[in-house]
Parts: structure tokens; sequence; C-alpha cells
């Protein structure tokens, strides 16, 4: 996975992100949260490194399960 320099500090990610909107709501009912997590983990396997989410994409649910996917990749991904 290529990687980028984000900003004018050291904060580097990968060329891919993913957004999140959709793991909680907006494109129809919410997701299952296992299955989501794991799409998550999934994501972390695969180089990616950089996670979009917001308060209105809940509001805090999905930033409540994005932190708890992401909670054993802590150092390695940018939320």
């Amino acid at each position: 996975m290529q990687r980028r320099k984000l900003g004018e500090g050291n904060l580097e990610v990968s060329a891919i992100g993913l957004g999140c909107m959709g793991m909680s709501w907006s494109y129809g009912p919410p997701k299952e949260k296992q299955e989501m997590i794991a799409l998550l983990h999934s994501a972390v396997e695969r180089g990616i490194t950089f996670f979009d989410t917001a308060e209105v994409y809940g509001p805090l649910t999905n930033e409540e399960l994005v932190g708890e996917a992401l909670a054993p990749f802590r150092g390695k991904v940018v939320i």
C-alpha cells in the first residue's frame, strides 16, 4: 500500500482511506456490529491506516464502533 504524508507534520497514512459513515447509518439500516468490526480489521490487514468517522455518523455510535474495532491497532492507524 502506498503511503502519503498528511499535512505539515510527520503524520503518514495509507494512500487509500476508508470512509465509515455507511457502517452505522445513511445507506440503509445499520449493519451488524461484528460484520463491520471484521471489515475494519480486514482493511488494516490490507494496509489501510486512514479511517474517516464523525459524530454526525451516529451520533457517536460510529465513533464507538470504529474505536472499538481499531483499538488493537492503536498507534498504527489514523482515525
